[in-house]
């Protein structure tokens, strides 16, 4: 008995393989992964030329393999590096599209403005001559005002337009009343009385209205792309935990380590991977999403009759027909405003200024509201843009699983090539918490993706508040954009002054929005602008 047990266990010993999956007895080569391994900038030292017994190793199964333990650590930390590698460059090109965005629109805005001015000081000239001529410096420090509003200084649009009026009705009726003696206090005086004398008839009141929605709404939507960019940055420097390194490895390179080089990741067992990697990032969905939402909304704000283009390009016709309102009625004007500030002194210039006031009067022809296309496709990139968070783990895996005819069965599932049985985990930190590839605890989310995710909540509220009309301070705004205030005015371009600020007279250019997460590709080969292509979407 004892005999027939040893016979059988001799022969079992000589028709078992001996390792790997080929069942030969002879032990294999390890020149593909010697080669795979000089090729990532690795030295052969130490590197074996047959399979050796894989007890050694801590992430890798620990079958018969031609890794060493350094080996498995320097491909170990080769795949975290990758990866980073990939995050970052997906994270650079979103960075890269919405700065373009926010370069474009905020030009745009520019060249609205610069439009508008240059328009008022051409019909202006021609229509008020004199009028105009001797008190430009109202008119440009309006613009100059509205110009440093939009770039993110500490601007009260309120205040810019109640002191714009006020100097106008004093220079209006300095210049219709030349004949007399007029001094500062007499002025002041008069600038009080607009708000009973209401000079200008109800173009102030809704001069106002409009010019402060429409412009909180812009500089309110272009501090949303600043802000986005900025949130996209910081998170793409995040690096991967320990955890998650271990796990890409096992994904990666432990099939080379195992003679299967050829071998690529079941699609389950990836996104398992890469939603385990990049949780705390998913997390940004619900407010990345709301943020984007309101945005939307706002850029509805831009078309139509009282979109940015309309408002903006009629400001000198609006205000050309309040002077014109002020100079039919200066008569009576001037009577209210005798008998509140008092009379005047003659002694001035001996012509009349009403008179000559009413000699330059040209009805201004509105010949602006067709100069610039409306600002079109916002609305369809930010809806693109919205799920970019959670879509990272299926952009980064789809060119690195197996596909095809019985790829379910033959795949590496991270222990060998066979189907992958458990379930796809959800999106986000919570739902992590049964990842059977990567470790994480759940109750220490990432710092910094959690005050990025407060940095959204915030501006999605600022939004919400300039969609009700609200201005939006926005020089406390936190860590997210250089230095103080909005970041996006430098000295030169937030200078007081009349002069005109040099335009960007192109439309603005609409910039592929690549959420476009890159490709990590399974052996080394990484396709990052294969994906890109996937969310290439017309900006601005």
């Amino acid at each position: 008995m004892d005999s027939l047990i040893i016979a059988a266990l001799a022969l079992c010993s000589l028709t078992a393989p001996a390792h790997g999956d080929k069942g030969t007895s002879k032990a294999r080569s390890c020149s593909d992964i010697r080669q795979f391994y000089s090729g990532k900038g690795f030295a052969l030292d130490g590197v074996p030329q047959f399979e050796i017994s894989g007890e050694h190793l801590r992430i890798c199964p620990q079958g018969y393999t031609c890794c060493t333990s350094d080996m498995e650590d320097s491909l170990a930390v080769l795949s975290r590096r990758e990866m980073e590698g990939l995050l970052k460059e997906a994270g650079r090109s979103l960075h890269t599209s919405l700065t373009g965005q926010y370069k474009a629109f905020d030009g745009y805005i520019l060249e609205l403005i610069n439009r508008s001015a240059i328009s008022l000081q051409d019909t202006f000239t021609a229509t008020w001559g004199l009028t105009y001529s001797q008190n430009s410096q109202v008119f440009s420090d309006l613009y100059t005002d509205l110009r440093q509003y939009c770039r993110g200084s500490n601007v009260n649009l309120e205040e810019v337009l109640n002191e714009f009026w006020a100097r106008l009705l004093e220079k209006l009726f300095y210049q219709a009343n030349r004949q007399n003696v007029i001094g500062e206090d007499y002025l002041e005086c008069v600038s009080k009385q607009i708000e009973t004398l209401r000079p200008f008839g109800d173009i102030p009141r809704a001069m106002k209205m409009m010019v402060t929605r429409t412009f909180v709404s812009a500089r309110s939507f272009i501090r949303g792309l600043v802000v986005s960019g900025e949130v996209v940055r910081k998170v793409s420097q995040v690096q991967l935990s320990q955890e998650c390194m271990r796990a890409m490895m096992r994904m990666t390179y432990c099939p080379h380590c195992r003679g299967m080089s050829s071998a690529r990741p079941c699609a389950n067992y990836c996104s398992n991977v890469m939603k385990g990697c990049l949780a705390n990032q998913a997390d940004l969905n619900t407010e990345w999403r709301h943020l984007a939402e309101t945005m939307m909304q706002v850029a509805g704000r831009f078309d139509g009759p009282s979109g940015v283009d309309a408002v903006v390009l009629s400001l000198p016709s609006r205000i050309s027909e309040a002077m014109l309102t002020m100079t039919d009625n200066m008569e009576t004007i001037n009577s209210k405003l005798f008998q509140a500030c008092g009379n005047l002194r003659e002694g001035g210039t001996s012509s009349t200024g009403v008179d000559e006031m009413k000699r330059g009067r040209v009805t201004l022809m509105n010949l602006l509201l067709s100069t610039l296309p409306q600002v079109s496709d916002v609305t369809v990139r930010l809806r693109d843009l919205q799920s970019y968070w959670v879509s990272l783990p299926s952009l980064l895996c789809s060119d690195r699983v197996a596909t095809g005819t019985g790829a379910e069965e033959k795949c590496w599932n991270g222990m060998s090539r066979a189907r992958y049985l458990p379930e796809v985990m959800g999106d986000g930190l919570a739902s992590q918490i049964n990842n059977p590839e990567v470790e994480i605890d759940i109750t220490k989310p990432d710092m910094t993706i959690r005050q990025q995710i407060m940095q959204l909540k915030i501006m999605t509220h600022r939004l919400k508040n300039a969609l009700n009309g609200q201005d939006v301070d926005f020089q406390d705004t936190s860590d997210d954009v250089s230095g103080s205030g909005s970041g996006m005015c430098t000295e030169e371009t937030c200078s007081k002054g009349p002069r005109l600020v040099e335009p960007i007279t192109d439309r603005p250019v609409h910039y592929p929005y690549p959420p476009e997460n890159k490709k990590v590709k399974a052996g080394a080969r990484i396709h990052i602008f294969d994906i890109f292509v996937i969310f290439v979407i017309p900006l601005l």
